[in-house]
């Protein structure tokens, strides 16, 4: 059974769909079956992993509002063992139409459950708001990763943000934690960079992760050309972080793993 981590920040700009891409695209390398889920209207996870939207006839949308099988709707992409679930334009009219039906806040959950047995990891990239669909996201997750960028104001609207999780943790799904702050676009030569590196590390210590996305040319350029960035240039520092944040994150899983099967031996 598939391990479900959104990637969420409400603030824009900060990296997210990049990680989706990246980070999907790189575990996929490393040998896991993973579903990478687009809940943003704009799409840019879809049309990052090769596919043209004026192609996507049927979407996240139909899954959550017309009860569309999911099974029905996944693309394979152009990497072994990457799956999506496309989103389109759609999904803007998706909250209000899902205001008035039962369990509006377990409806993506209900999509992803009949999927996730075909899968490692499934990621979700969530869409700069905490609205219904992020709500969604994170009641469907094990866990949430939250990228934060190396610049000015980085920290700002992560209260906003931790205490929507903690009222999802407490209503919707207790089992819910935080998977790891990720620092992106970072810039060596830039004091702010460091500062902001310093001070996230400093605010949320462990729960940092020890990769950190640079900013990188290559990075920048790869959804222009609708493909990750280990397809792009494999060779580039971009195609780096994201391998080494994906060997971390399953590294980070097995200590998870081990460290739970030694409390359940002592509680025996």
């Amino acid at each position: 059974m598939a391990k479900v981590i959104a990637i969420a920040n409400q603030k824009g700009g900060v990296g997210k769909t990049t990680t989706a891409i990246n980070l999907a695209a790189s575990l996929a390398v490393l040998e896991k079956r993973v579903l990478l889920v687009d809940a943003d209207p704009q799409a840019n996870a879809t049309s990052g992993t090769g596919f043209d939207l004026r192609n996507i006839k049927t979407s996240i949308y139909e899954c959550l509002v017309d009860e569309v099988n999911p099974k029905d709707i996944i693309l394979n992409s152009e990497i072994k063992g990457l799956d999506l679930i496309p989103s389109n334009i759609d999904l803007v009219g998706a909250e209000i139409e899902m205001l008035n039906l039962p369990n509006r806040e377990k409806m993506l959950k209900g999509v992803i459950d009949r999927v996730k047995d075909d899968y490692d990891f499934v990621l979700i990239d969530c869409s700069p708001s905490l609205g219904l669909i992020t709500v969604n996201a994170l009641s469907a997750a094990d866990s949430v990763m939250i990228p934060v960028q190396c610049e000015y104001f980085a920290l700002e609207g992560l209260g906003k943000l931790l205490n929507t999780i903690k009222i999802i943790q407490s209503r919707l799904n207790t089992t819910l934690e935080i998977e790891g702050f990720l620092l992106t676009m970072y810039d060596a030569r830039l004091r702010l960079s460091n500062q902001v590196v310093d001070e996230v590390k400093k605010h949320f210590q462990q729960m940092v992760f020890e990769t950190i996305i640079q900013r990188n040319i290559k990075l920048s350029e790869a959804p222009s050309y609708g493909k990750p960035v280990i397809l792009y240039d494999a060779v580039s520092t971009g195609s780096a972080n994201y391998v080494n944040l994906a060997r971390e994150l399953l590294q980070r899983n097995s200590m998870t793993k081990i460290d739970s099967k030694e409390k359940q031996i002592n509680e025996n």
